[in-house]
């Protein structure tokens, strides 16, 4: 399978979520959420293509890593992950069988759900 886990973002997001920059928001949120395209221009241009993909659980190996295309399955707005697109991305990865990202996801929304007891 050409997507595979994005370690360093799955150690990036327990990061932040263990430091409480979590938005315990719902499901639905997440198409509000979610970076722009001139947002995600702007922090490339500031922090580089390493720092973007920190924030993608998803990496495809087969494309170039200073392209977008090269990452998938967003968690957050480059300051807070969002429990909207904690969901959101385990949904969509459940249904396109990439199930390794699905399970990280699901343990990341555990997390959150856990530090909100």
């Amino acid at each position: 399978m050409a997507i595979e886990l994005n370690q360093p973002a799955l150690r990036h997001a327990r990061a932040l979520i263990r430091d409480g920059k979590v938005v315990n928001d719902q499901r639905d949120d997440w198409s509000e959420a979610a970076p722009t395209a001139d947002e995600e221009n702007a922090f490339i241009e500031q922090n580089g293509w390493t720092e973007y993909s920190h924030w993608h659980l998803g990496v495809d190996r087969r494309e170039d890593r200073e392209t977008k295309g090269a990452y998938s399955f967003p968690f957050g707005d480059f300051r807070k992950v969002h429990r909207s697109g904690v969901i959101s991305g385990e949904s969509r990865a459940g249904q396109h069988d990439h199930f390794e990202i699905r399970d990280a996801l699901k343990s990341l929304l555990a997390l959150i759900d856990q530090d909100d007891d």
